[in-house]
């Protein structure tokens, strides 16, 4: 057990505690105990400081009261005070806080190398516009935040482009999906994505080697274009792209 003065993580007071890890970063979000900011979103605990805390009668819970869903919903503003968690990555559906682990190495491997081909495009075609990687902020409204794995701001949208976030839809927003995200990418975020009004939404299974191409027509999505394996896959909305996709799968390397 660690010593009362020692720093420690939300997770290691959590087990001692014997609460959810959701339960510290709710009590540090609301400051309810006591903690140390190391930077960015990196806390540290004080067991003793913490125990005292919690003798006071408004911070005493029952059991199961908090989960990822609430009441009252999740803002931007709740988001920006989540404590980091290595090994998992944090977004806000409609004020929902989702969960999920941290991208595979062949999930990196994709979009790597995606985001080169699409920058190298783009450059030529609005070289104006700019080609961003996860993780950044991408919000809509108050209550959504999230993190495409790769997105793409056309020179026009330049003013939706803030100091630390994206604040409104990218022409183009490409998720790459994991055994974890498959029904949030394919059904959650497609339809905020489709509300908010992003132009273009992609989704590349690495597993399935498949790439499907969605575009926005009269508020809801339809499939352009899609590529699987070895295809050469070509869009019908941005002449001149063509991306090999067996470029896409293969194994270690440039």
């Amino acid at each position: 057990m660690a010593n009362d003065n020692e720093l420690i993580t939300a997770h290691a007071l959590a087990e001692v505690l014997g609460l959810s890890v959701e339960t510290i970063w709710r009590y540090t979000r609301e400051e309810k105990i006591p903690f140390v900011k190391l930077g960015g979103k990196q806390y540290r605990y004080r067991l003793a400081e913490v125990v005292e805390a919690l003798q006071e009668p408004s911070i005493r819970e029952k059991e199961g009261d908090y989960s990822l869903e609430r009441e009252n919903k999740f803002t931007y503003l709740d988001y920006l005070k989540i404590p980091e968690e290595p090994g998992f990555r944090f977004e806000i559906l409609e004020g929902i806080l989702v969960k999920e682990p941290s991208p595979s190495v062949m999930h990196q491997r994709v979009s790597r190398r995606l985001q080169r081909i699409l920058e190298d495009y783009f450059w030529e075609v609005d070289s104006k516009g700019e080609i961003f990687d996860a993780p950044l902020d991408v919000t809509f409204l108050d209550v959504t935040v999230v993190q495409p794995d790769i997105l793409y701001v056309s020179g026009e949208q330049s003013h939706i482009i803030k100091d630390a976030r994206i604040d409104g839809p990218p022409a183009l927003v490409v998720e790459i999906l994991s055994p974890s995200s498959i029904r949030k990418d394919r059904l959650q975020k497609l339809q905020i994505y489709q509300k908010a009004g992003v132009l273009h939404y992609w989704l590349v299974d690495p597993e399935e080697r498949t790439l499907e191409c969605f575009y926005l027509r009269e508020g809801a999505y339809s499939l352009v274009a899609a590529g699987m394996d070895e295809d050469v896959m070509e869009h019908p909305r941005f002449s001149g792209l063509s991306i090999p996709l067996k470029e896409l799968w293969k194994g270690p390397g440039p």
